[in-house]
């Protein structure tokens, strides 16, 4: 029999690499009231390890493997699967700095954000970056290889963003927890 692995798309149909909005949080989703409990076994099981093959993933959740690969379509078609993605190890791969940045604007205004939202996504090493309530406007995460590459990303690119009138940056000293598994 012949096994499938699971593919996302790629393109300008492509999921983006982080999404503009987030999930409602005020009511529950009607996707996650029509999951069965196949269907969320297939979301625990492809969390835990996305490289599965069709076949094995369909045993593990007493599927015929089609009826399996269906649902996983079905899953990707409600958008509760965005893609699928290896997770790297930054440390291997001279990234191994967390840090944690905190962005001021000078301005709140569509504009600002806009400008700021647009050079953010240019800085390297940058893996997320929210709008937040509270002191500052927005936090980024940014992956470095050490202190002195940071101070020179800070001094070449940081700097730089638009609208920004104060950053404060925190280096992470140990990483507790970091998951990408939800609780289903």
């Amino acid at each position: 029999m012949k096994e499938t692995k699971f593919r996302t798309k790629s393109g300008p149909d492509a999921p983006p690499h982080a999404p503009s909005s987030a999930p409602s949080n005020t009511a529950a989703s009607p996707h996650i009231e029509a999951l069965d409990r196949a269907d969320k076994a297939i979301l625990r099981t492809l969390q835990q390890d996305a490289s599965i093959s069709n076949v094995a993933l369909a045993a593990k959740v007493n599927l015929s493997p089609p009826a399996c690969l269906r649902r996983v379509e079905r899953l990707k078609e409600m958008g509760l699967i965005r893609g699928i993605v290896a997770l790297l190890n930054p440390s291997a791969l001279d990234a191994g700095m967390l840090v944690m940045i905190g962005v001021v604007l000078d301005r709140s205004t569509p504009e600002s954000f806009a400008q700021f939202e647009t050079a953010a996504q240019q800085v390297s090493g940058c893996m997320e970056c929210h709008v937040v309530t509270g002191e500052f406007d927005y936090f980024m995460l940014v992956r470095t290889k050490d202190s002195d590459s940071f101070n020179r990303l800070h001094a070449e690119q940081l700097l730089y963003l638009p609208g920004v009138r104060q950053i404060r940056s925190f280096m992470v000293l140990k990483q507790v927890l970091s998951t990408t598994q939800f609780p289903i």
